[in-house]
């Protein structure tokens, strides 16, 4: 998407003029603009969508070509055979159109800031996010592609941290929260043992929701799967039973940093992810859209 995003217009190639013995002036050649799979096609005008194009190969016309006008064989008579005027050309459509990109995957990894995302992205996977020990390091999503031992592959998406009023553009906003709406399975990530000052790990966890049920019902709807991070630091437990008060759910306990439980999470997202193949009569998809891939068993 970077060289659309510097190139604010694109012209097609003019048609060529008519030529003697009755033939036709050559076509201009089309402009095929390529986007990732995921981009939404909206008329900047009427603000309508024009195309959704999810799947690699998907096309969509967003301005025809004027049609070429006749040549003066056309204007022949009995009484005129070698009229000397022809029809002028139809210029071609205009459009200017909005592209937005909603990434593509199974599994989308949400949860405030710091709470070790972007380390068990990098874990999982070859994908290499930019980890840091500050606030919101991962600033654009990230997506790495897990192998398991199974020989399933699933894609796995990094996204920027939420933090509470998100829905309405705080911290990096419902910039990235669009990108969840296409991922089947919700990996909810919690900071077990957050720094002084930092919400607490029941409280973290009911700040993610409310933004997620306030930017969509839909999204808020999605499968989850709680876990709770940083098992290898003291005072996780107590943590871990905060998450488990406020979800009503059982918690997945990893370490992002030793390994710690990653393979029985890999274990319960394959576990999921094939109950919704089951439910939606449809295969796990394996295709990313530019992640790295790691063996995970």
């Amino acid at each position: 998407m970077l060289d659309i995003s510097q190139r604010a217009t694109y012209v097609a190639e003019n048609g060529g003029h008519g030529e003697g013995k009755k033939r036709h002036g050559r076509n201009g050649r089309d402009v095929v603009i390529h986007v990732p799979p995921g981009t939404i096609i909206r008329d900047a005008e009427r603000g309508h969508v024009l195309r959704d194009l999810v799947r690699p190969g998907d096309r969509v016309l967003v301005a025809r070509g004027g049609d070429g006008g006749r040549g003066n064989k056309a204007f022949a008579s009995s009484t005129n055979q070698a009229p000397t005027h022809g029809e002028e050309g139809q210029p071609g459509e205009e459009r200017t159109v909005l592209l937005e990109l909603k990434l593509i995957a199974d599994v989308g990894i949400i949860g405030r800031p710091n709470a070790g995302k972007s380390t068990l992205l990098s874990r999982l996977s070859r994908a290499r996010p930019k980890i840091a020990d500050y606030p919101f390091t991962t600033t654009e999503p990230v997506l790495g592609i897990v192998a398991t031992g199974s020989s399933r592959r699933f894609v796995l998406a990094d996204l920027p941290g939420l933090i509470e009023g998100a829905h309405q553009g705080a911290g990096l906003g419902d910039r990235f929260l669009r990108h969840i709406e296409r991922t089947r399975l919700l990996l909810h990530l919690i900071d077990a043992v957050p720094l002084p000052g930092q919400p607490g790990p029941g409280e973290a966890y009911d700040v993610v929701r409310s933004e997620l049920a306030q930017y969509s019902s839909e999204l808020a709807g999605k499968p989850e799967l709680v876990v709770a991070n940083k098992a290898d630091l003291a005072g996780w437990e107590g943590g871990v039973a905060e998450v488990e008060r406020a979800s009503g759910k059982d918690v997945l306990v990893i370490s992002a940093v030793t390994g710690q439980g990653l393979g029985d999470l890999v274990a319960a997202v394959v576990e999921e992810l094939g109950a919704l193949d089951a439910s939606a009569e449809e295969p796990l998809r394996v295709e990313g859209t530019g992640g790295s891939e790691r063996e995970h068993s």
